[in-house]
């Protein structure tokens, strides 16, 4: 069966324009012409193009007008702007309405046509992933806060301060580890700000060359250098009302710090090859994984732009320092992956659910969403136990001591309650042993400090010795029944907890 033909609307007033464009592209697509806007948007129910290519300057309705007619009616049909040479700022606003791109008048046949054929490859690749991303994005299970899940009393601050920081027009630096989730508390907090209708422009400063990083930032002119054959909008043009989200600023280099400076300094840049300078008005909001006071002190980064981006702070908290939140994280993941592996389930047990609480998640939420992404994915069953987790997080499964296992056993015990009563006594032990000092206890126990308060939460045992004894209730001859070598042993060589 042959394919249908891609079919192509071009919107100009120019007769001339019109059967020039209809000429060159009627051998491979289904060409359609309309004279303006007005015109454009009564074709576009009766002909369902795939693809628009869009004059800017038109009598009746002009270019920009119809693209925003299109986006306010929920028309996603990628649009391509044709632009005179002296309409850039025109173009600069059809990009933020949701052009894919523009071309300037007089341009190249060969350009125009492979501009048209990827703009569609893209399309048509990307649509069965859209289809699929549709329910987990938009508008998915309902969060905490905007997108983002914890109810723990470090993430209830948080919310607090983003609500503040939101109202107030200042540029923000926010501080965490990789995967806590920087960038969803920059669009959180554009998305509470007054320029919450404006765009939202993201860049990762780690991922593009550094030869290529001002080209991006601020836009270059046609032959400012090899391979410029066109004008390029930058990210900063492109946030123009709206904010600019510098992901990893840290890896920035000094001369573009430079120019990142001036930017924040007088709110107008330079594109590459270009004399006269742009102003625009855009809220900044920068984030990075590393310790910018280092790279001042290694001279790898501007103190001054340190200074000009961190007026107000937001550090985010590792995953493990809101282990309270987990259990909702993992639900939550596994309502919005859902339909991506139709609509499967999937129930964790509570041994699997404390395995994945006790893990350190040195990824964080972003290793933790991958996790439970992965069980939906490769489980074969919705019951999910401690053997169907990745061995990482089995990893962490403690092992009881031989002597002590045969002794419980021989009581009759149940797995659960010979296993919490084997903790609580080598917990106990531990902290008599460091006089209750829980941080040096942790060292003992060969765990951290935060997986020791959650075990002494859970099991109940005192963070200060009451009665000369803080074991809950197992009675004498339980806890003198313990033999925990280790505990009486060399400190350096911790036990396996």
């Amino acid at each position: 069966m042959v394919e249908p033909r891609k079919r192509v609307l071009i919107v100009d007033d120019e007769q001339g324009i019109r059967d020039s464009l209809r000429l060159l592209l009627k051998s491979n697509f289904d060409v359609h012409t309309a004279e303006d806007g007005q015109q454009a948007l009564s074709l576009i129910d009766e002909i369902s193009p795939d693809l628009i290519l869009l004059d800017v300057l038109m009598p009746n309705l002009d270019g920009i007008a119809t693209l925003k007619q299109l986006r306010e009616r929920s028309v996603e049909i990628p649009v391509i702007m044709l632009t005179a040479t002296n309409t850039v700022k025109t173009a600069v606003q059809a990009m933020k309405w949701g052009a894919v791109d523009y071309l300037s008048k007089p341009f190249e046949v060969e350009e125009l046509t492979n501009l048209i054929v990827g703009t569609l490859a893209d399309r048509e690749s990307n649509s069965q992933k859209e289809e699929a991303l549709k329910d987990r994005h938009a508008p998915g299970p309902q969060a905490d806060f905007g997108p983002m899940v914890g109810k723990s009393p470090i993430m209830m601050d948080l919310f607090q301060r983003i609500t503040q920081v939101a109202e107030r027009d200042t540029t923000v630096l926010i501080t965490g580890e990789s995967g806590t989730g920087k960038e969803l508390v920059a669009r959180q907090i554009h998305n509470l700000s007054p320029r919450k209708n404006g765009p939202f422009i993201a860049i990762n400063c780690a991922a593009i060359p550094e030869t290529l990083i001002e080209s991006e930032l601020f836009g270059h002119e046609r032959g400012a250098f090899t391979h410029a054959v066109e004008r390029r909008i930058g990210h900063c043009e492109l946030a123009d009302g709206g904010t600019l989200f510098l992901d990893e600023i840290g890896e920035l280099s000094l001369p573009v710090q430079v120019k990142m400076l001036r930017f924040l300094q007088e709110q107008e840049f330079y594109r590459v090859g270009r004399s006269k300078p742009i102003k625009v008005n855009v809220r900044i909001i920068a984030a990075t994984n590393k310790n910018l006071e280092e790279l001042i002190k290694q001279k790898a980064f501007r103190q001054d732009l340190f200074y000009r981006i961190n007026v107000i702070g937001i550090a985010l908290p590792a995953l493990r320092d809101r282990y309270e939140d987990i259990p909702a994280l993992v639900q939550h993941f596994a309502d919005s992956c859902r339909p991506m592996y139709g609509d499967k389930r999937i129930n964790i047990s509570a041994e699997a659910m404390e395995l994945m609480v006790q893990y350190d998640w040195p990824g964080n939420v972003r290793e933790l969403e991958n996790v439970v992404e992965s069980l939906l994915a490769l489980s074969t069953k919705e019951d999910i136990g401690v053997a169907d987790l990745p061995r990482k997080v089995r990893a962490k499964v403690h092992n009881a001591a031989p002597g002590r296992s045969a002794a419980l056993m021989d009581e009759g015990l149940s797995f659960e309650e010979a296993e919490r009563r084997f903790e609580t006594e080598m917990i106990v032990k531990a902290l008599r042993k460091t006089n209750y000092i829980q941080t040096r206890a942790a060292e003992l126990l060969g765990i951290s400090r935060r997986i020791l308060k959650y075990k002494m939460d859970k099991l109940g045992i005192s963070d200060r010795p009451e009665g000369g004894s803080a074991v809950p209730a197992l009675g004498a001859e339980a806890e003198s029944s313990v033999k925990v070598e280790d505990l009486t042993a060399d400190p350096a060589k911790p036990p396996q907890v």
